[in-house]
């Protein structure tokens, strides 16, 4: 079954117009924070529908509104909800009770502490950044759970959110929101690296690429990524490897040097970035000539090798741009024994 709606975010003062649903029986929006909106009638356009279903929940006439994306909603219940999303920052008229619920001026980051759908996270971000006329798909479980999304056709990435001691918690969340809320996750990071004749071992580090969503141009971990939604550490280490620097490893020759938690607080791009990970530290020892390496051109802008203490000196005093945790780089030196 199909249908078509609108929903519309309506702005006043750095607030939104939010609707508490509380009040059909069997209400897929049970409990949820939504804006105001509703299905389209017969012959009706995305602007007609807005304007009725606003004017109805809210008694506002709309004078300014922005029509920012189409959201493909897949229930997994049988149900596909195309639903115009919209935005106003102008509006008369006085208000009236709404039927469906109720209606609340929200301040636009407290929106983010509400009960709301992981999708709308999605989508909240996307306008917050400004982004231009999107088409966003999003797939339930059924129930609550987020099980894929896609932008303008590509799929985005999603992680599931973790307890403190590692376990998935039963949210899975979008890889934007979950670095704007500090949401903890899980990752890997694979150090590559040989023996020499100084400090014992060589590492090897690559320099981020410019498109980075952080930390972009910096010296990092030989291979990192973040482990998707479903999936556990060894595979996706194994993953990296060779999406990153073209180096194909079975999961026997990965050496677990244990857990590490990190996390900071930063601005990119001028906005915020969270990150709060749990990450499984992996060494690889196996011969590896780094020109012959294949780099993740939308990740990896050059790899060299160095000496570690040289490394650890440079983290040091600062003539070395990277953004390495020095207590992980240390938990690696103690692994190889150079420490």
């Amino acid at each position: 079954m199909t249908s078509l709606s609108t929903l519309c975010y309506i702005e006043r003062e750095g607030k939104y117009l939010m609707l508490h649903r509380t009040v059909k029986k069997n209400d897929v929006n049970q409990d949820k924070w939504i804006g105001v909106g509703g299905h389209f009638e017969a012959d009706e356009s995305p602007e007609e529908c807005l304007l009725r279903e606003v004017r109805e929940e809210t008694g506002y006439t709309l004078t300014s509104y922005r029509y920012r994306g189409i959201v493909t909603f897949v229930s997994g219940n049988g149900v596909t909800e195309y639903m115009s999303l919209f935005t106003a920052d102008g509006f008369k008229g006085e208000p009236i009770p709404c039927d469906e619920g109720e209606l609340a001026w929200v301040g636009i980051e407290d929106v983010w502490k509400l009960n709301i759908w992981e999708g709308d996270k999605i989508f909240f971000r996307l306008m917050d950044e400004q982004k231009e006329f999107f088409s966003l798909k999003l797939v339930y479980d059924g129930h609550d759970k987020l099980v894929s999304a896609s932008l303008n056709g590509e799929p985005m990435e999603l992680f599931d959110v973790r307890n403190p001691d590692g376990s998935p918690s039963g949210i899975v969340r979008e890889r934007g929101v979950a670095h704007r809320e500090g949401s903890l996750h899980a990752t890997v990071h694979i150090w590559v690296v040989r023996e020499n004749d100084k400090s014992g071992f060589d590492v090897l580090l690559q320099k981020r690429s410019a498109s980075k969503d952080s930390h972009p141009g910096f010296y990092d971990i030989s291979s990192a990524g973040h482990i998707a939604a479903g999936e556990d550490y060894l595979p996706s280490a194994v993953r990296e490897l060779s999406e990153e620097l073209g180096i194909s490893a079975s999961e026997s020759e990965l050496q677990y040097v244990g857990i590490h938690r990190g996390g900071f607080e930063d601005v990119f791009y001028g906005r915020p970035f969270k990150d709060e990970e749990l990450s499984a530290v992996y060494v690889y020892a196996e011969p590896v000539r780094a020109g012959e390496l294949r780099l993740q051109e939308s990740e990896v802008e050059e790899v060299v090798w160095i000496d570690y203490e040289e490394c650890r000196k440079r983290m040091e005093d600062g003539t070395l741009k990277n953004c390495v945790y020095a207590d992980e780089f240390e938990m690696v030196g103690t692994y190889l024994g150079v420490l």
